[in-house]
């Protein structure tokens, strides 16, 4: 493309950032060359100047200027999709799906990026998913590799804005079932314990926050113990109100009551033994957001089999964490 071009804003593109758009369009360009394109004006969005993060309108018209045959290239497939077993197995996962939205009950062990030694991972994967739609869905939000449980998915790249300005305007209800080693005192209550990363990224690790901590960042988990077993351990409901990295693992050490199988957080004490296993005991169980079509959405998804074969040792009732939450001071 050796001029100027005139591109409408498609309907499947409405709501899509301005650089996200251009990362779909001409994925080979690069972020630094955006942003200079930006600053000078080359790239305008019906006429006006605009900046990588507006969100586009379908029917709006992007200018492109010329950007040379290299950044017009498309990016390079991968020779390989999933599996037809691990396509199967993804699918399996699906516990909601509508027009606009695919919730799966994520298992433990799954991570849902890749990264460092991580090969098999769930955005790898997601072409597995597309089912009738036209283009593959789209992570919003992401669970730990060893967390279980709700992972919603965007069908489209409206639907995909419309979780993304969800859960940054914080209208939505997260609630995670823990086992915790001890028991919490009190019983109910609230964390409020900035936490702060350290050691680097592939660190993947935080810790409370010191006074004058510039990286520290806010983080906030309602509790409440739905049930115990003696005094060694406890059925523990979270619901986080910020989403910082490891935020229930850390909180729940920080008051002295480590998840069970969390042995970065709550070292040798995180392995209570005997018929319990050793893996990390956390689920995201249910989810409450705003719909992307209107109204609410809310799911549920069962306990992992590990959770669950613990939940039948200790005599756990899942019925019993009904109304968790009642009485918690806002």
């Amino acid at each position: 493309m050796n001029q100027v071009s005139q591109i409408d804003v498609s309907e499947e593109e409405d709501g899509l950032r301005l650089d996200r758009w251009f990362k779909r369009r001409f994925p080979m360009l690069t972020h630094g060359r955006l942003e200079k394109l930006l600053r000078t004006g080359q790239v305008r969005v019906d006429g006006a100047r605009a900046k990588a993060n507006a969100r586009l309108a379908t029917g709006q018209v992007v200018r492109v200027p010329p950007l040379g045959e290299d950044a017009e290239k498309q990016a390079p497939k991968a020779v390989h999709g999933p599996s037809e077993s691990d396509a199967e197995y993804l699918r399996s996962l699906v516990i909601h799906k509508d027009k606009s939205v695919l919730v799966l009950n994520k298992p433990a062990g799954l991570a849902v990026q890749g990264g460092t030694k991580t090969e098999r991972h769930l955005d790898g994967m997601l072409d597995a998913l597309t089912f009738e739609a036209k283009e593959r869905p789209r992570l919003v939000h992401r669970l730990d590799r060893d967390t279980s449980g709700v992972l919603i998915l965007a069908r489209t790249a409206k639907a995909a804005a419309a979780l993304a300005r969800a859960f940054k305007q914080k209208d939505a209800q997260k609630i995670y079932w823990a086992l915790v080693v001890g028991v919490p005192s009190p019983r109910q209550g609230t964390i409020d314990l900035a936490l702060s990363k350290q050691g680097g990224p592939r660190a993947e690790r935080v810790f409370a926050a010191e006074k004058g901590d510039e990286n520290a960042r806010d983080a906030v988990t309602h509790f409440s113990t739905v049930s115990t077993a003696s005094w060694k351990l406890a059925w523990v409901a979270f619901m986080p109100l910020t989403g910082r990295t490891h935020q229930i693992r850390a909180h729940a050490a920080a008051i002295g009551t480590p998840i069970v199988g969390d042995g970065k957080y709550g070292g040798v004490d995180a392995h209570p033994g005997g018929e319990i296993a050793r893996k990390l005991h956390l689920h995201a169980r249910s989810i409450d957001i705003a719909h992307p079509d209107g109204g609410r959405l809310y799911v549920e998804a069962g306990l992992p089999p590990h959770m669950k074969a613990s939940w039948q040792l200790l005599g756990f009732d899942e019925r019993d964490a009904k109304d968790a939450f009642a009485g918690l001071e806002e």
